[in-house]
C-alpha cells in the first residue's frame, strides 16, 4: 500500500483490536469496497470480497460452536439464534460500533448511496476484518472478536424476540391482543425499476402499528413488523 496513509489503520487495530497488525495490508485490503478498486486499478488491485468470504465462514463456526456448546435447544431454534445474531443489521451495527466507517476505502458513488446501502457496506467490512484477524492471528483471537462484538447481543436478542420471524411473532401477538391478523399494504415506491424502494404498512384493524421500508416489499413488511413488535411490547410496558 505504498503512497498511502497507513497510520489511521494501525491505529484502529491497537485501539480497537487490541493489537497491530504485521501484515497491514490484510486490514487496509478489509476496509477496501470493490468500487474503490474499480476507480484506482492502477493503484489498488484487490477488494475485500475474498476476506469477506472467510470471515463469513469463521463467524458462522464461532457462534455456531458457542450455541451448541451452551444451550441444549433443538437444531431449529439455535439455528434461527444463529440468523439473528449474524444477519446484516446485527454485524453492520457492530462494525458501526467499531466506527470503522471512515477507514472504508469505496467510491464517491457508494459514499452517497443509501442508509442501507451503507449498512450493507459496514456488515461485508466487519466480516472481511474476521477474515484479517484469523490470518493475522488465528481462530482463537477471531473467535475472541466475535465474541466481543456479536455473541454479546445474544441476551438482548433472547429477551426482545427479535430472532424469531417477525411477521409471525406480530401475528401471534395482535391475535392474542387484539383479534385479527395484520395486514400489510404499500404505501409508496421510489426508484427506477432496477433500483426500487418500497414503503409498507402494517395494519392491525384500522390502525397503522408499523412502517418499513426496504429494496423489496418482503424486507420493507419484515421491518415494518418489527416496528410494530416494539409499538406492542412499549404498550404493554406502560400498563
Amino acid at each position: 500500500m505504498s503512497g498511502m496513509n497507513t497510520a489511521p489503520y494501525q491505529e484502529f487495530a491497537r485501539e480497537k483490536l487490541g493489537f497491530e497488525f504485521n501484515n497491514l495490508d490484510l486490514l487496509i485490503t478489509a476496509l477496501t469496497h470493490r468500487s474503490y478498486v474499480n476507480e484506482h486499478r492502477k493503484s489498488v488491485h484487490e477488494h475485500n470480497e475474498r476476506l469477506e468470504f472467510l470471515g463469513d465462514a469463521v463467524l458462522e463456526l464461532a457462534v455456531t460452536e458457542y450455541l451448541f456448546t451452551n444451550f441444549s435447544e433443538p437444531e431449529g431454534i439455535l439455528t434461527a439464534w444463529r440468523a439473528a445474531l449474524v444477519r446484516t443489521e446485527s454485524i453492520g451495527d457492530a462494525g458501526d460500533t467499531l466506527g470503522y466507517g471512515s477507514l472504508i476505502r469505496m467510491s464517491k458513488g457508494e459514499k452517497n448511496g443509501s442508509d442501507r446501502a451503507h449498512l450493507q457496506i459496514l456488515a461485508n467490512a466487519f466480516e472481511a476484518v474476521i477474515g484479517a484477524i484469523y490470518l493475522e492471528r488465528g481462530f482463537d483471537d477471531a473467535r475472541d472478536f466475535i465474541h466481543k462484538h456479536i455473541i454479546v447481543k445474544l441476551d438482548g436478542i433472547l429477551e426482545s424476540g427479535s430472532w424469531r420471524d417477525p411477521k409471525s411473532y406480530l401475528q401471534e401477538i395482535s391475535q392474542r391482543v387484539d383479534g385479527q391478523t395484520p395486514v400489510y399494504k404499500v404505501l409508496g415506491e421510489e426508484g427506477p425499476d432496477h433500483d426500487k424502494v418500497f414503503t409498507l404498512g402494517v395494519f392491525v384493524g384500522e390502525t397503522l402499528m408499523g412502517r418499513g421500508v426496504g429494496p423489496s416489499k418482503q424486507v420493507a413488511q419484515q421491518q415494518a413488523a418489527r416496528q410494530a413488535i416494539a409499538r406492542y411490547r412499549a404498550a404493554n410496558s406502560e400498563q
